[in-house]
């Protein structure tokens, strides 16, 4: 009985190390287990990144095409404009493309006679989430514009050039054309306002024998009538009825809010 006693107890001691193990090793997985809860809890703000918002556009309107220009430089620069107030041009949503002309023949007689042609054209973006914000649609379409004009076709002496204070960037292009047998002098004006951009032309040429309108005079009446023609955006957003600023939800794009260039009406060639 003596000697049983010792050998019992190292038989219950060895029992007891398994159990141990045992319990330390739950012990250890529910430990892991609450490390890892933890870890992803404190992830999961990080995993998921809110979109950035697009800048809201600038200019929620457009003005009225033939009101851009005013009477005064209308009649200084087509003296015999067949409509004062202008032919406006076709467009699917006068919201985002419009645009207005003006042409006329001053009939001097023997002395010949003097023709010109007035043109602009207003494109507006929309900021939207998908395509970004007004004003960087409105970027991609005014170097279109400017690549449109410097690729007129059969244009001579093509020349290009930056202008200062028209809009937030503009550009002037010049070239001589030679069409209905004459020599047409052609200054176009591109210029961005925000979200919006104004395509601006004017040409002219002599008939009958008339003298060609000198190029400089041809650039400083496309700059002048440009220059009225951006500010008329900016006064026609401040009208109470104007709509609302914001920026367009992704997948609800307007037949203007692409980026396809302003209307433009057709000019009509004289014999």
């Amino acid at each position: 009985m003596h000697r049983s006693a010792p050998r019992l107890s190292r038989i219950l001691a060895c029992a007891a190390v398994p159990v141990m193990l045992v319990v330390a090793g739950c012990s250890s997985d529910s430990g892991d287990k609450k490390d890892s809860d933890s870890s992803s809890a404190s992830a999961a703000p990080s995993a998921k990144k809110s979109e950035a918002s697009v800048e809201p556009a600038k200019f929620a309107a457009l003005p009225d095409p033939c009101k851009s220009i005013s009477t005064k430089t209308v009649t200084a620069l087509v003296p015999k404009a067949k409509s004062k107030g202008g032919t406006p041009a076709t467009s699917s949503d006068t919201a985002y493309r419009s645009g207005c002309s003006w042409n006329g023949l001053d009939d001097n007689g023997v002395k010949g006679s003097q023709y010109r042609w007035l043109d602009v054209g207003f494109t507006r973006f929309d900021s939207d989430q998908a395509l970004g914000s007004g004003a960087k649609r409105a970027q991609q379409d005014y170097a279109k514009q400017v690549a449109k004009a410097k690729a007129t076709e059969g244009a001579k002496k093509v020349a290009e050039a930056p202008v200062s204070g028209i809009g937030e960037q503009a550009t002037k292009i010049t070239h001589d054309l030679t069409k209905t047998s004459e020599d047409f002098k052609y200054a176009t004006v591109v210029a961005r306002t925000g979200n919006v951009v104004v395509t601006l032309t004017y040409n002219g040429a002599g008939y009958a024998g008339a003298k060609t309108p000198s190029a400089d005079d041809i650039l400083k009446g496309a700059e002048k009538a440009a220059k009225e023609a951006v500010a008329s955006v900016a006064a026609a957003d401040t009208k109470p009825d104007a709509p609302s600023k914001s920026a367009q939800p992704s997948g609800s794009a307007k037949p203007g809010g692409s980026a396809k260039p302003g209307a433009k009406a057709t000019e009509k060639k004289t014999s």
